[in-house]
Formats: C-alpha cells, sequence, structure tokens
C-alpha cells in the first residue's frame, strides 16, 4: 500500500522528502567549497603586530623580539623559537609575559652579537579557548641572507595527532546527544521506552562513545597543543601539564559526571523499567529527570567552560547560554534519533509519544533560534564578517541546514496529526465494539458452556505445538531444537516488520524522521567545526591589527597594579602585577602575573584576591582567580558593585606554609 501524506496533494511526501535530500546534497557540496577554500582551522587567538616587524631589514640586531596577541595565550619555556640562517637556536630560550594595559605581549631575549644575515622567529602558543595557534616570520640584520630554515607549512594542532584529536571532538558531541537526548526522550516521552532494548542500547552507546572520546581527548590534549607526536599521549610530565591547565580540567570533571550518569542510567533502565506501581513511578520519574538534568547540565558546562563561550565579550551570559544552547541540541536531535529508533525498532511506539516529542522539539528550536542569535551577533558581529570570514560562511550554512530541518520536521508534524487523529477514531471504534461486544456476553458465554466437554475432548486429542524431534533414547535433538528456535525468531521477527510496514502513517513518518536526522548529522558536522575555527568578530580584529576589550559598564580606565611580596620562604620574593578592566563598576576581568625578582614567572600554589570598600563596609568581596599559566591566573566576571577607593588584598602562598597577603587602595569607577 502507498502512503500519502495528509492534505498535501498526490504524492507530497516523496516530493518533499527528495526535494529535501537534494537541497541537503547542495549544501553540503557548498560546506565542501567552504572548508576546500579555508585553511585548516585556526585558533581564536592571532598574532596582530611583532617587532622586528615581518620582513623588516634592521640595520643592528635587536636584543629581543616581541610578539603581540590578539587575545590571552599560554606559552611554555620553548613557545617562541628564533633561529639563525642555519637553523641554530639565536634566542635565550623563556619568552617573559609583558601583557600589560590590555595589550597581550610576549618577548624573547636574544644572544648578543649576532650577524648579519635573515632569522626566523617560529612561535606556537595555546588560546584561552583552549585551540592551539603558531605561526613563523622572518626578519633581517643588516641584509637578507640565504637560510636553510624552512616556514612551517601546516599550523598547530596539525597532522595525525590533529585528526585524532578532531575526530574524537565530532564523536564527544555525538555521544551526548545521544545520551542527554535519548534519556530525555525516554522520561518525557515514552516512559514505557525504558523497557525497550533499542532504546537501551542508543543510550548505552552514547555514554560509551561520550567516555571514549572524553578519554582520547585527555590523553591528546599534550601532542595536540605541543610537539604534534602521538608517542607523547603517554607522557605522564604532558600529563599533568594538561591536568593543571582549564581544558584539562574541564575534560576530568566531565569524566567525574560520566561516572553519575553511569549510575543514572543503570537505575533509569532497571528499576524504573520494572517499576509497576504507578505512584512509585511518577516520584522515580521525577528524581531521575531531576538527577539527569543536573548532570546533563553539568556536562554542557563543561564545553562552556573551556572553549569558545569562556573568552571574549560577555563571557558571563555566552557560557550559561552556551549550555541552554548544547542541551537544547540534544533534546532535539538526540530525541529525533531516539523516534527514529523507536519508529523502526519497537513496533508499540504510541502516538502520545511522538505528539509529545513534537512539543518537546518545538519548545527545543525555539531555545536554539534565541541563543544562536545571541551567538551569532557575539562571535560575528558585523555583517561585513558574516560574509567575508569562515566563520560566518560555515555559520550560514548551519542556518540553511536549520531551516531546512524545520521544513521537514513540519512534514513529520502532519505525519503525526494523521496518525494520532487515526488513534483517536480507531479509540471510538473500540468502544463501540466493546458495547457490543457486552451486549452478546450472555449468550456467548451459554455457547461457550455448551460446547466445553466438546472442546475439551479436542484439545486434549490436538498438541499445542510441534514437538521436538526426539533421538532413539527419548532425548531432545539439540540440533533440531536450536533450528525449530531459530525459526520460531524469525517467524515473530517477520510478524512485527509486516506489522509496522502495514500501517502507513507510520511508515511516513518513519520516512520523514529518517531524512530529519540524516540532516541532524550534516548539522552536527557543521557545528562541530564553528567550533574550532577563529571567530569572525576576531578574525576581522586580527586582520586590522587592532583589539578589543568588553565595552565598560560605566566609566573608567584600566588599573595596572604592581605588588611586590615576601612570603619569608624560600623562592618567597617576587612581584604580583595586576590588571584590572574596565576597572569600574559592574562586570571586570581580572589578570594577575607572579614574576620573581629577575621578572621570570613564577610557579606558585595558590593566590587569592578580595575587594573591600571599608567606607560603606562592604567586603571583603573574595576572588579565586583560575591557573591559566606558569605565573599567569585569570578571573572573569568579577563584580565592583559601586565606585569609591577600594583596598584590593592578593594573597600569595609559595609552599605549604609560607604566604602572605599584600593590598593596595585603588580608586575605581
Amino acid at each position: 500500500m502507498t502512503a500519502t501524506a495528509p492534505r498535501l496533494g498526490p504524492s507530497p511526501i516523496r516530493r518533499p522528502l527528495v526535494a529535501a535530500a537534494l537541497l541537503a546534497t547542495l549544501i553540503s557540496l557548498l560546506l565542501g567549497l567552504v572548508l576546500a577554500g579555508a585553511s585548516p582551522a585556526s585558533a581564536h587567538a592571532a598574532l596582530t603586530g611583532s617587532d622586528p616587524q615581518d620582513g623588516a631589514v634592521v640595520a643592528t640586531a635587536p636584543e629581543e623580539v616581541t610578539l603581540t596577541f590578539s587575545e590571552q595565550i599560554a606559552m611554555d619555556d620553548d613557545s617562541i623559537r628564533v633561529l639563525d640562517p642555519s637553523g641554530e637556536r639565536a634566542d635565550e630560550g623563556a619568552p617573559r609575559d609583558l601583557t600589560s594595559g590590555g595589550a597581550v605581549r610576549y618577548a624573547v631575549q636574544l644572544h648578543s652579537g649576532l650577524p648579519d644575515g635573515t632569522y626566523t622567529v617560529a612561535w606556537q602558543a595555546v588560546s584561552a579557548d583552549s585551540h592551539p595557534v603558531s605561526g613563523a616570520f622572518t626578519f633581517s640584520v643588516g641584509a637578507p641572507s640565504e637560510t636553510t630554515v624552512a616556514l612551517p607549512s601546516g599550523g598547530a594542532g596539525g597532522g595525525l595527532v590533529g585528526a585524532l584529536y578532531g575526530i574524537a571532538r565530532y564523536a564527544a558531541y555525538a555521544g551526548f546527544i545521544l545520551l542527554a537526548g535519548g534519556s530525555a526522550f525516554v522520561l518525557a516521552c515514552w516512559q514505557r521506552g525504558a523497557g525497550a532494548r533499542p532504546l537501551q542500547r542508543l543510550v548505552v552507546r552514547g555514554w560509551v562513545t561520550l567516555t571514549a572520546a572524553t578519554l582520547a581527548m585527555l590523553l591528546l590534549r599534550h601532542p595536540y597543543t605541543g610537539s604534534g607526536k602521538l608517542a607523547d599521549a603517554f607522557d605522564l610530565d604532558g600529563l599533568q601539564s594538561v591536568l593543571d591547565t582549564k581544558p584539562g580540567a574541564a575534560l576530568v570533571s566531565r569524566l567525574l559526571l560520566l561516572g553519575a550518569s553511569a549510575l543514572f542510567i543503570a537505575v533509569l533502565f532497571g528499576a524504573y523499567a520494572k517499576r509497576e506501581d504507578e505512584k512509585e513511578k511518577q516520584d522515580l520519574t521525577f528524581g531521575l529527570a531531576t538527577g539527569g538534568a543536573v548532570i546533563a547540565i553539568g556536562i554542557a558546562g563543561t564545553w562552556a567552560l573551556a572553549e569558545h563561550a569562556s573568552t571574549g565579550i560577555q563571557p558571563g551570559i555566552a557560557m550559561p547560554v552556551d549550555v541552554l544552547h548544547l542541551l537544547a541540541v540534544a533534546a532535539w536531535l538526540g530525541g529525533l534519533t531516539a523516534l527514529l529508533v523507536a519508529l523502526y525498532r519497537t513496533p508499540d511506539i504510541t502516538s502520545g509519544a511522538v505528539r509529545r516529542f513534537s512539543r518537546v522539539a518545538f519548545g527545543s528550536v525555539v531555545v536554539l533560534a534565541a541563543t544562536g542569535l545571541y551567538q551569532s551577533w557575539r562571535q560575528v558581529g558585523s555583517w561585513s564578517a558574516l560574509t567575508g570570514t569562515r566563520y560566518g560562511q560555515l555559520l550560514l550554512v548551519k542556518v540553511a541546514l536549520v531551516a531546512l530541518l524545520l521544513g521537514v520536521a513540519w512534514i513529520s508534524r502532519r505525519w503525526t496529526g494523521r496518525l494520532t487523529e487515526r488513534t483517536g477514531s480507531a479509540s471510538a471504534a473500540d468502544a463501540t465494539a466493546d458495547t457490543a461486544v457486552s451486549a452478546t456476553d450472555d449468550t456467548a458465554d451459554t455457547a461457550v458452556s455448551a460446547t466445553d466437554d466438546t472442546a475439551d475432548t479436542a484439545a486434549a486429542a490436538a498438541p499445542e505445538s510441534p514437538e521436538p524431534v526426539t533421538v532413539s533414547d527419548g532425548e531432545v535433538d539439540p540440533e533440531r531444537a536450536a533450528q525449530l528456535s531459530r525459526q520460531r525468531a524469525a517467524l515473530t521477527a517477520t510478524k512485527e516488520k509486516r506489522a509496522r510496514d502495514a500501517d502507513p502513517d507510520r511508515s511516513g513518518l518513519r520516512r520523514s524522521v529518517m531524512v530529519e536526522t540524516g540532516i541532524a548529522v550534516v548539522l552536527l558536522v557543521v557545528t562541530t567545526i564553528l567550533t574550532s575555527t577563529e571567530p569572525g568578530r576576531t578574525e576581522e580584529e586580527a586582520a586590522r591589527g587592532t583589539t578589543t576589550t568588553a565595552p565598560a559598564p560605566v566609566t573608567g580606565g584600566q588599573l595596572n597594579l604592581n605588588l611586590p611580596f615576601d612570603t619569608g620562604g624560600e623562592n618567597g620574593k617576587g612581584m604580583v602585577r595586576l590588571d584590572i578592566s574596565p576597572g569600574g563598576t559592574g562586570s571586570n576581568s581580572v589578570h594577575l602575573w607572579v614574576d620573581t625578582p629577575d621578572g621570570r614567572p613564577l610557579d606558585v600554589p595558590e593566590v587569592k584576591l578580595a575587594f573591600t570598600l571599608e567606607s560603606k563596609d562592604i567586603g571583603p568581596l573574595p576572588v579565586v582567580p583560575d591557573r591559566l599559566t606558569e605565573g599567569h591566573w585569570t578571573a572573569s566576571g568579577v563584580q565592583i558593585p559601586m565606585a569609591g577607593d577600594w583596598k584590593v588584598a592578593v594573597t600569595v602562598r609559595t609552599s605549604d606554609i609560607d604566604q602572605t597577603t599584600i593590598d593596595k587602595n585603588v580608586k575605581i569607577g
């Protein structure tokens, strides 16, 4: 029987779906052109200036080389290398952090008495949103010369390690969508589905995929941002350095939350699926929904804390918005996948479950539209960046895919309405039939009673089912029994498939949901690429060679403080450099550097801040900054409630027992 979609004219389901498939193909080709015409995915920090400049010819050798970046980065001792014409190192080693007044600058000291010739500067770092960035340029002393140094052709995070890390990132997103979306589908749309094996396998596979991908990213993080050698994935020192970073902490937190989610899955598909009492099941539903929501928010937060949302403008707003966006994606696409599995693998799914998912999907789309609009403004910033940058072009592809997905979802919604209407009609017919059967019960009972003896005799004479073939000693032939078991299983599966295929409305809904799922896969790929692509806003700023900071909520200028300290212990002396931006009331960002007396970064166990306005009896307001890299700490969203003469206290701990607190009064606002 050929299925036709409701109220859409002749063969409406096939034509829209074929058109949707063709449009998806065209968008995929467009995506391929965008990716083919772009360089490998870059990080969000960009080199905006250098001294000497790229290609410059200077009369005498400089004492140092200085690099300026568009945003905060993390560097190690080997992040900046200066090579002479023969390829030998011409620098002293570890770079110095000269960041001050909002300009992110690093310098590396050069050897004295460098001869004339062309020198190559190669650098590699990790931006504040966890992505590696690298580059190289040349300058000449006296006059250009031949050089044996070849400029690197690939960017940081490339090669085999970069490919594996990228695969793990895709798998992590897909695993989270299946885990969170599948669980939400069971609890919110079809609670009987907790006992369905296909849905159980779907959610468990999502958990396994996310766990394996997170472990892989944790091991690959060190070579991904550093050497690029796969063997360094098992370097314990490198793993320890990863754990000290914000992305490493986020990955470890995700693994801990996945441990809690394993318990959630065990209860959902164990005790919950077997619970029969409605009151107890309702209470357990509320508990599972609450616990599952907390776990899902926590896992989504591990992305927000370590990637796009954690840096740039308005991070305090961007991070919760990013969490909501990811949860809405999981509820929509993960639930869509669960619905597709249920339609194909479980013949007893009800139209009510499909209708409830339709409402969940609609709410998810509303959240996606609102959060996506804000994220687009934040990451793109201008119409020129929307069409002239790789990020903007990918964003346009994503918008087109979402529009296409909504169109197919509308068709699915029409099929859902058709299925619901038919179910309602069937229910009314069943009620009428029940009345008729009730009216003839007495007559039927009399007839059955009169024939009981005859029926019992016939039943006794007839076997209930074919008996297994036996061998001569009376034992059952195991081979024949296994064959009969396989035949019965195949017969049952065939009957179930016929029952599913015989329903034209269910068949049409399955086809439209399958097309939705295919488009959703392409959409997920585009979204994952966007998370590793430099936003249009920062790409344009880097092209102009300028940087921007978050707009100040009120008047005020950036505050720069230098506070010497001495804890009294070994390596207890140094200097704290503190930048507070924009230095006014409202939300501020704080960057704090701890240096040794000779200006090198000092890695201390703990740093704390406190703000006190004694004239108004406000405070102390504690601030616990996050360690960004060795000697560099940062905190965002530091709230200064009102203008005044604030006391800024910095506590530095250099050992288990040695610490000191230094303070200084500054006017803020």
